[in-house]
């Protein structure tokens, strides 16, 4: 089995960041992942405080399907997100200066308008992470699980559309649900699965085009009897993935 693709979020419900190393801390998610979300306005959220809240709070694929038709990509040195439609830069600004989130709030605003219950307010805070989860964790999806579900669905799935950490290869469908609260090696890394991922309505848009296109909600509960895909862990130690790292099971 081995790693085929590394992805983060800097922002909660918006397109990924392909990576081809990063560092693995102990108890935390992958570095940047999830570190700022659009909250609709204000939501109550403490940011000296921070506690994990669900996503129905924030902006999300799962009800937000035009999130989809934007890229983004953001430089973690300058903290700056830039936001592109059809190739085309149209908002720009650093995350965590006034100016810069105010930006980007007017350009979410404008976007999101007939979605929204209130201001777009750009949240953060030092060292959380806006995940579904309640934990930090490494999102992981098999590439073989994914073909058995085209299989289902009765087309091709972009990966992406479950939004993953690491994406691998493997000869067995499936068998990362054989992994939980069993210990993996990524490369050097030692991570420590610990439960499979129950999937929702934000799967059926395509990350290419933003249309909701697909029901793999269905497609999952029908073929399988089950609405899961991809497993959850967590880091043990500091190291280094990358891209090409085998994984093995301990």
């Amino acid at each position: 089995m081995q790693v085929t693709a590394i992805h983060r979020y800097p922002v909660k419900g918006l397109s990924p960041q392909a990576l081809e190393t990063v560092d693995l801390s102990p108890g935390e998610g992958l570095p940047h992942d999830r570190r700022f979300a659009l909250a609709h306005g204000e939501i109550g959220f403490d940011r000296d405080n921070p506690e994990w809240l669900p996503k129905t709070h924030f902006l999300m694929l799962m009800r937000n399907d035009r999130l989809a038709a934007l890229e983004t990509r953001y430089d973690a040195g300058t903290e700056t997100l830039t936001v592109l439609r059809q190739g085309r830069q149209v908002a720009r600004g650093c995350m965590t200066q006034a100016l810069g989130r105010s930006i980007l709030e007017e350009f979410f605003e404008a976007y999101m308008k007939s979605e929204l219950h209130g201001e777009v307010k750009i949240v953060d805070a030092p060292g959380h992470m806006f995940s579904d989860h309640r934990n930090k964790v490494v999102s992981l999806i098999n590439m073989a699980s994914v073909r058995d579900l085209e299989r289902v669905a009765g087309g091709p799935i972009d990966p992406v559309r479950f939004r993953g950490n690491v994406i691998f290869e493997s000869d067995e469908p499936w068998v990362e649900f054989t992994w939980v609260d069993r210990e993996i090696r990524i490369g050097a890394a030692r991570l420590t699965v610990t439960k499979r991922i129950d999937r929702c309505a934000a799967t059926g848009v395509n990350p290419a085009t933003g249309e909701r296109d697909m029901n793999l909600v269905k497609a999952l509960q029908v073929g399988f009897g089950h609405i899961d895909m991809g497993v959850y862990a967590r880091a043990e130690a500091a190291a280094a993935i990358a891209v090409g790292d085998a994984i093995t099971v301990i």
